[in-house]
């Protein structure tokens, strides 16, 4: 598979409650299925899907992905119903009852986006942590930099000329 194919899978890719999803309509779009044949295909097969592969959006998620675009807003041809997600084991599940050629080798793109997906968040994770590395650095740095700074200042002040006038050195014309 290309790698545009793959990234059009990826961009398919959702966090909802903290874990990767893919939308029904997303997952049955890329198995060559309709939503409402996928929907019934797992309602039939509920037992193979628990909480973690696959859970049905609360209006808050459905609220929310609909801000982001993500999903069809009401009124427009949309959604009667809210949508199922399906982690990475629940995308895999589904493509083991649906039963088509399609499903099973698209499944295997779709295993292998969410592993990609997975190692970039690892990679930016590992990012942000050394980031926060450099950025306490820095900000002990700039604390021993002012410290320097405010203990030189006073030497860096004009000295007040201290020579007394009792009796200068040389000759005096008086």
């Amino acid at each position: 598979m290309a790698d545009s194919s793959m990234q059009k899978i990826t961009s398919n890719i959702h966090t909802v409650r903290q874990q990767a999803v893919i939308l029904d309509s997303d997952l049955a779009r890329i198995y060559g299925t309709t939503t409402m044949a996928l929907n019934q295909a797992v309602s039939r097969n509920i037992d193979r899907f628990p909480e973690r592969f696959s859970f049905t959006l609360d209006n808050k998620e459905v609220t929310n992905l609909k801000s982001q675009n993500v999903i069809s807003k009401s009124g427009r041809g949309g959604r009667r119903k809210p949508p199922r997600a399906f982690t990475e084991h629940g995308a895999l599940m589904a493509s083991t009852i649906l039963r088509s050629k399609e499903a099973i080798t698209m499944s295997i793109y779709i295993i292998e986006a969410f592993v990609k997906m997975r190692e970039e968040m690892a990679t930016n994770r590992e990012v942000l942590q050394r980031l926060a590395e450099i950025d306490k650095n820095l900000l002990q740095q700039d604390n021993a930099l002012f410290d320097i700074y405010s203990k030189l200042l006073p030497l860096l002040e004009p000295v007040e000329d201290t020579v007394s006038e009792k009796r200068k050195m040389g000759f005096a014309a008086d």
